[in-house]
């Protein structure tokens, strides 16, 4: 199955336990609100490394989502993992196995995100177990 839809974030700094600044470490919260299939509200903490500056980081991320998808009410978390490199990035989006509760227990799936004209999408496939 598929969803899709229109999300807003919101990033916000938050302390790190290395504050070297060598150590070029971030952390930020997110939180989100999606629309269209996914009828939902999310928070959670990224970490990252790196610097955007010259075109290389990464960063990691867990987020707890809650709210109903397509008519199904309940939670999940999903984790991201990204990488950029001059032009070249890469980005994966899992729901957490086992993570899901209520109507979303059982629900497996991969989501991929869409920034075009400054307005954020996503598209998520998923099914359940």
């Amino acid at each position: 199955m598929r969803a899709r839809g229109e999300f807003e974030v919101n990033l916000a700094a938050l302390s790190t336990y290395n504050s070297d600044t060598d150590a070029q470490l971030g952390r930020m919260s997110l939180d989100k609100i999606f629309r269209g299939d996914l009828q939902a509200t999310s928070k959670g903490e990224m970490l990252s490394a790196g610097s955007p500056q010259s075109g290389s980081a990464g960063y990691v991320a867990i987020e707890r989502v809650t709210g109903r998808l397509q008519g199904r009410e309940g939670s999940f978390a999903l984790q991201h993992h990204a990488t950029m490199h001059r032009a070249e990035s890469s980005l994966d989006i899992i729901v957490v196995p086992g993570s899901g509760t209520g109507a979303l227990q059982g629900l497996r799936g991969t989501m991929r995100i869409i920034i075009e004209g400054g307005r954020h999408s996503y598209e998520f496939d998923y099914e359940f177990e």
